[in-house]
């Protein structure tokens, strides 16, 4: 009897919300036993379905439910790479490619969600220090488009004044969806009476990671 017991407290659902409870018993099969690759692959389909999330934001708890850092991680990776600094030994010498370097973005990137987070949580959110790191982090997808745009335009052709407008207008709209997405995640966690307070330095965030995006100047 008692290893019938032990068998049925193991099997419970090790997933879920970590604030929540298991109120009751399910027949999925344990993931310790399955390929690596599926894991992978469940992962990434994960991670792409938090991506179209932030895309396409609407009333879903999925970031916050199922709050993951691999996705953040991906994004500032990615953008500390085309943020680099040029290679050409010139520029170099002259520092003036406008790029910020690596170490540079990784600290902007994870710092700043982490006082954005702080600031929410001193104002008394109801939300995780990571679920809040997980949405700020996923939320800089339209900045990382807006990025791949300008580098496109930068390496197309020699830059003038409508070429820059067109740079700084996908900028924007990559902030403005950026805040959006965060705003639509977040701004149910705060005290009706502090939203504003909270969401002061969540457009910050976005707008020095916007900010060094377009002042890189170099293909």
């Amino acid at each position: 009897m008692a290893d019938v017991e032990f068998h049925s407290e193991v099997s419970a659902p090790l997933e879920g919300d970590i604030n929540a409870p298991v109120t009751e018993t399910t027949d999925e099969i344990s993931t310790l036993d399955e390929p690596v690759r599926e894991t992978i692959m469940r992962d990434l389909k994960a991670v792409g379905f938090k991506f179209y999330h932030v895309l396409y934001p609407k009333q879903s708890k999925l970031l916050l439910r199922e709050w993951d850092l691999w996705g953040p991680l991906i994004l500032c990776t990615f953008m500390a790479m085309m943020l680099q600094g040029s290679t050409n030994e010139l520029d170099q010498i002259n520092k003036s490619d406008g790029g910020p370097q690596f170490a540079e973005v990784f600290v902007i990137y994870w710092v700043g969600a982490a006082v954005v987070t702080l600031n929410c949580k001193l104002l008394g959110g109801s939300i995780s220090f990571f679920q809040s790191v997980c949405v700020l982090g996923y939320c800089v997808c339209p900045l990382a488009i807006a990025l791949i745009i300008c580098r496109i335009i930068l390496a197309a052709a020699t830059q003038t004044t409508i070429l820059f407008v067109i740079r700084f207008l996908a900028v924007l709209a990559g902030f403005g969806w950026s805040t959006f997405a965060s705003t639509a995640f977040l701004s149910d966690s705060q005290p009706s009476g502090r939203k504003a307070l909270a969401m002061y330095p969540l457009f910050l965030f976005y707008f020095i990671i916007g900010w060094l995006i377009i002042s890189h100047t170099r293909s």
